[in-house]
């Protein structure tokens, strides 16, 4: 199954918006277990206003939101989740390898690896021009 959904739909399906909704469009692989986010970084972002106005380098704490909620959008992609609220409980293996700077196109892929009841892990990578840029593990919480 490979589902491709574009920003209205997204807003569809988990409740964040904008300055906060950071993912563009998301191909659901897997229902519930694997999807690709994508966000294009421009220079008109709220946070490099202040992040650093000469030297404009995206955050690493959104760059973790923006596969969180890549995650997000494949958990309740499942028929089961839709219209709750995804909540992100814990991070593991955290590492941020290259800056992410306007320009460029973050490529998360998320993949769920465990879901018990409403409680669930997940793993996440972003990419840059084929480059990793951050890895984690997510510990999410549906509400």
């Amino acid at each position: 199954m490979k589902n491709v959904l574009n920003v209205t739909e997204i807003k569809n399906i988990i409740p964040h918006r904008y300055p906060f909704l950071l993912v563009d469009k998301v191909e659901i692989i897997e229902e519930g277990v694997k999807g690709i986010g994508y966000k294009n970084i421009t220079i008109n972002e709220y946070f490099f206003q202040g992040h650093f106005p000469e030297y404009p380098v995206m955050p690493g704490v959104l760059i973790i939101e923006a596969m969180a909620q890549t995650g997000a959008v494949v958990i309740l992609s499942q028929e089961n989740f839709k219209g709750k609220t995804p909540f992100l409980a814990g991070l593991n293996k955290v590492k941020f390898r290259k800056k992410v700077v306007p320009g460029d196109t973050l490529l998360m892929t998320v993949e769920i690896s465990k879901l018990r009841g409403s409680i669930g892990v997940g793993k996440g990578k972003a990419e840059v021009d084929g480059q990793i840029v951050c890895e984690a593990e997510f510990l999410f919480a549906i509400g």
